[in-house]
Parts: C-alpha cells; sequence; structure tokens
C-alpha cells in the first residue's frame, strides 16, 4: 500500500495513493467549482444592467461599482491563502468561502425581491426625470450583501487550484503529466459553468426578475457546497504548518536591510540553514531549496554572526532566502496580468453597455441579451480547450519535451498580445457603432438605449477574441505560479494572479475616473464617459487608449520574461520529459 507523503484523508491518516486523490477526488472539486461559476459569472456581466436599471447608477458609477466588487473578489483571496495554510488547511477554507457566497446572494435575492429595499422604479434614461438613489440602509444591505459574494469567491479562488493540484502527485511521473490537463480543466468547467450562466441566469434575470435570478444562483451555490462535501472521503488533504509563509518572506527582507552592512561569506555553504532538523527527519528534501547565485543582496539575511541569537527577524535560513527571491523574481510577470484584466473589466462593463444600444434580434423574434454575449467565445472555448488539452498539448509535448507542450511564460505572452488585439478590435467596433448612431441622427434619441440599426453580433469579436486571451494567459499564470513556487506556498501562489487580476478591476475605475476629469477639460464636455448616454461618448477613443497601453504592456512582458530563469536554472522550464 503506497502512501502519500505530506497528504492525510478525511480521517487524517496518512491518504493512500490509489485510494485518495487523482482524477477521481480532482472531479469533485471541478465539479463544484463550476456550479460555483454557474452562481456568479452572470453577476460579473449583468450586475452593471441592474446597477444602472434598477438601482438608478450612472454609466461610470455603475461601472465602478462591479470593478470595485470584482476588485475586491481579487484581492482577499491572498488572506484566505493564508489563513487556510496556517490554520483551517484548503478543503476546509473552500467550504466556509461557500458559505459565505452562498449567504451573500441569498440576501441579494433578499434585496432584489423587496421594493423596500430598492430606490422607487423611474426611467433613468429619460434627463426630465428625477430618478432616487439608494438611501443609506439601501446601500448598507445592498454593499453588505454583495462584498459577502466578493468574500466567499475570493475564499474559493484561494483554495480550489491549490487544493485540486494536491489531489496530484508531482514525484509521480505519470500524475504529474495529468496535473497539466487539471488546470486545463478549471477553464473548461468556468466555460460550462459560464455558459449556463449567461444563457440562463441572464435570461431569468431580465424575463422573471432579479431576484428569481439571483435566487437561482443561492441554489447553484448551495448545490457547490454538496458536491464538495460529497468528494471529502476521496480527497488528499494538505497537512498545514501552523505558520504562515507570507510572515516568512516578509522577516527576509526586514532581516536583509537590518544585517545589510555585514559582508557575505566567499562560500553559500557558510549562509545558514536548518541542516539539523532534515538530519532528524523532521523536514523533508522537498522543504529545502538551494541557494542560487542571484539577488545576493537578499543572502544578507542568511548570515549568523558568532555572537549572534536566533531572531526570524535579523536571521533566516537560506530557504526562507531563495523563497523571497522566487517571490520577487515573478513579480514583474504577474503584473503583466494587471493591464490585461483592465480590459476585461471594459468588457464586463462598458461592452454591455454598447450592447444594449444595438438590435439584440436574432433567429427572426427572438432577442439575446447584450450580457450574454460573452457565451459566443466560452462555447467556442468549451469546444478548444479539451482539443488543446487531448491533441495539441500532446503533439507539442513530443517536439518541445515539456509536460505542458509550451513553456508557461511563452503561453502568456500569447494571451497578452492577443487581449491587445481585442481592445484594439473593439474600439473599431466602436467607431463603426458610434457612426451608425450619427448617420441615423440618434445620438440624442430618447430612450437613449434605443436599438440602433446594427446588430449585437459585432460585438462577438472583441469577446471572442479575449476569451483565447484567457485560455492562455490566465491558465498559464497558474500553472506558471503552481510549479515554481515552493511547496510551503502553493495556496498563496495561485493568489498572485488573483491579486494582480484586482488591481487591474481597482485601476479600472480609477482610470475611468482619471479619463473623465482629464478630457473633460480639453472637450469642455463631461468627459468621454460620463452620463447615461453611450451614443455621445467617446468610449471608442477609451479602447484605442487601452489598445495603445496594453502594446506597451506585451513588449514590457517580453523584456521582463526573457531574463527570467525557472527554478531549474533553466530559462526554457522546468517540466520536461526527463523529469
Amino acid at each position: 500500500m503506497e502512501l502519500v507523503e505530506s497528504k492525510v484523508n478525511w480521517k487524517g491518516e496518512t491518504a493512500v495513493k490509489y485510494i485518495h486523490g487523482r482524477f477521481r477526488a480532482a472531479s469533485f472539486i471541478l465539479v463544484a467549482f463550476a456550479l460555483e461559476n454557474v452562481a456568479n459569472i452572470h453577476l460579473t456581466v449583468n450586475l452593471v444592467t441592474y446597477f444602472s436599471g434598477v438601482l438608478h447608477m450612472e454609466s461610470a458609477e455603475a461601472a465602478n461599482a462591479l470593478t470595485s466588487f470584482m476588485g475586491t473578489g481579487y484581492i482577499l483571496p491572498i488572506l484566505f491563502a493564508i489563513f487556510a495554510d496556517t490554520n483551517i488547511g484548503r478543503f476546509k477554507t473552500i467550504i466556509l468561502s461557500g458559505f459565505i457566497e452562498f449567504l451573500g446572494m441569498v440576501l441579494l435575492t433578499v434585496q432584489a425581491h423587496y421594493s423596500s429595499l430598492r430606490p422607487p422604479p423611474c426611467d433613468v434614461f429619460d434627463p426630465t426625470s428625477r430618478c432616487e438613489k439608494l438611501n443609506g440602509g439601501q446601500n448598507v444591505f445592498l454593499y453588505g450583501a454583495l462584498y459577502l459574494v466578493a468574500a466567499g469567491m475570493a475564499g474559493i479562488k484561494a483554495g480550489v487550484p491549490s487544493h485540486g493540484a494536491d489531489q496530484f502527485d508531482g514525484k509521480d511521473h505519470r500524475e504529474a503529466k495529468q496535473m497539466p490537463s487539471f488546470f486545463n480543466g478549471l477553464l473548461f468547467v468556468v466555460c460550462i459553468g459560464g455558459a449556463i450562466s449567461l444563457a440562463l441566469f441572464v435570461w431569468l434575470d431580465v424575463h422573471k426578475g432579479w431576484d428569481v435570478g439571483f435566487g437561482a444562483s443561492a441554489i447553484a451555490m448551495f448545490l457547490a457546497l454538496v458536491v464538495a462535501v460529497l468528494g471529502w472521503p476521496f480527497y488528499r488533504i494538505h497537512v498545514t504548518k501552523g505558520t504562515s509563509a507570507i510572515v516568512e518572506i516578509i522577516q527576509v527582507f526586514v532581516a536583509a536591510f537590518r544585517n545589510r552592512n555585514l559582508q557575505l561569506p566567499d562560500n553559500p555553504l557558510d549562509l545558514y540553514e536548518i541542516e539539523r532538523d532534515k538530519e532528524a527527519g523532521l523536514v523533508s528534501d522537498d522543504d529545502f531549496l538551494p541557494h542560487r547565485n542571484i539577488l545576493r543582496f537578499l543572502d544578507k539575511a542568511a548570515i549568523r554572526t558568532a555572537s549572534q541569537t536566533p531572531n526570524p527577524w535579523k536571521l533566516c535560513t537560506v530557504t526562507q532566502v531563495e523563497t523571497a527571491k522566487i517571490i520577487f523574481r515573478m513579480f514583474p510577470i504577474f503584473t503583466c496580468a494587471i493591464i490585461m484584466t483592465l480590459c476585461l473589466a471594459q468588457l464586463q462593463t462598458f461592452s454591455v453597455q454598447q450592447g444594449l444600444t444595438m438590435d439584440t434580434k436574432v433567429f427572426g423574434s427572438f432577442h439575446i441579451s447584450p450580457a450574454s454575449l460573452p457565451i459566443i467565445p466560452i462555447i467556442f472555448m468549451i469546444i478548444v480547450v479539451p482539443i488543446y488539452d487531448q491533441i495539441i498539448v500532446p503533439m507539442l509535448r513530443k517536439y518541445t519535451g515539456h509536460l505542458t507542450g509550451i513553456t508557461h511564460l511563452r503561453r502568456i505572452g500569447v494571451g497578452l498580445f492577443l487581449s491587445a488585439l481585442s481592445m484594439g478590435t473593439a474600439a473599431i467596433i466602436e467607431t463603426k457603432r458610434r457612426s451608425v448612431a450619427q448617420n441615423h441622427n440618434m445620438l440624442d434619441a430618447l430612450p437613449v438605449f434605443q436599438p440602433l440599426p446594427i446588430t449585437v453580433f459585432w460585438l462577438s469579436f472583441q469577446y471572442f477574441i479575449f476569451g483565447i486571451a484567457d485560455m492562455f494567459t490566465y491558465v498559464g499564470l497558474l500553472e506558471f505560479s503552481y510549479s515554481e513556487f515552493p511547496k510551503k506556498l502553493k495556496t498563496v501562489s495561485t493568489c498572485f494572479l488573483w491579486t494582480s487580476m484586482s488591481l487591474g478591476y481597482f485601476l479600472s475605475s480609477i482610470l475611468v475616473r482619471t479619463v473623465n476629469r482629464l478630457t473633460a477639460d480639453h472637450t469642455g464636455s463631461a468627459g468621454w464617459l460620463t452620463g447615461n448616454n453611450i451614443n455621445k461618448n467617446h468610449l471608442d477613443r477609451f479602447y484605442w487608449l487601452l489598445f495603445v497601453s496594453s502594446l506597451v504592456n506585451f513588449f514590457i512582458y517580453l523584456f521582463v520574461s526573457r531574463s527570467y530563469e525557472y527554478r531549474s536554472g533553466s530559462k526554457n522550464g522546468p517540466q520536461t520529459e526527463a523529469n
């Protein structure tokens, strides 16, 4: 009976390789994650319609409310990851977070159902109407519910990738080859969940009422919790150590600064490491990282003087220092995802508002909601992801020798370039949409969101290109972080992606306000993106600004990635068939 080192089963006993873990256990995680995405993806594209149409927010205000909500949901995973690694573990963090998200969904349903919790109805697109805003109590209830959902989403994002990857033993070559399929599977189930959410739940929002749509989300979230718990007997569960790896990294920088005047030894073996614990069998070889001759200023944190008593804020191990070096070197890679998420935020906000002005009629009298447009690239990705994972990756693997087909950094770069292309496409489509409004004298038409004689399917091009970019960059970053981070930081590793995405969402809110302020001064108007009349705005110029920013970001990434060395010491990646 072969045991799995450092993993336990639901009883707390050492996990058995052919009973616990692998794809049988991972399948419960994937199904639960799919249901969680069924519950919340329609919120990420349709809440802006709810904010503007029901809660009477202006276009920029609604967009900023959504991006702030999304930003919070992507920045909190780092806190949940620390909590998971030091206290209750990854699986229990997922369950706790799922309950928090479920509670937020229930409160959103209550807020949408009872008129006393919303402002009275009015025509927000008629400038002669005086629409009431949310009052103090209604604001508290709304944002309390929203940020409970955001916190729950954050905890699940922190726990699911690392808990799922825990089901595979990286030392077992057969299981190591399955791990990339798990990460591609994460994207696949997100697409499945997104397709259901955008097709069914958006329809419920629009045709049956927001309370019905939000209520359906709560039910889906409850089912996700049930599926996650059903897989408990089959999981390999990571054992928490009770110490925070993030704190240990901070200690390295503090100790290096405090020891800045000390002289580094000529031999790196003279630096401090806890070899006695290794010899006593208290830790395994995997808990140690070899010294690398880079970022030598951090090595000063591991200089031990003869009279020094161990103090974690002045003396750190070589392994701690090497962990800090990994973080320091990977940081620029993840910052490049900030601009890409900034572009994503516009597809979830302004692109939906564009769609509301266009002809949504398809197949005769049937209308598609603009918020459902992302289903087009999602359906394409449902087809492409299995082909990429099962056919293209094995073919590339034979040619390159990498388990992932191509290196993580190349995959990320392809996605960053495509995200820039999607913004250029969005600018061209918006120029066309606005010219139609101008040519038909509909810039001042009331209501503003009456259909223009241009089909909403023009927007599918920008969604389609960005969907492919998503498959390359975001999944590539998840794989990259999990493979490069040491064992103690596996949960925190994936949070670097979520944090960079959070910064992108927050930057979106700042950029919209800044652009409005600067363009108001030069045009004499309220700014490119101000007000509810998107026909009179200059969203096309805003998209061109994002296109240029994305191209600059791509070239910066090329410069940064070329100098990166994988943990193996290779520039071409550590995961090869020989490993």
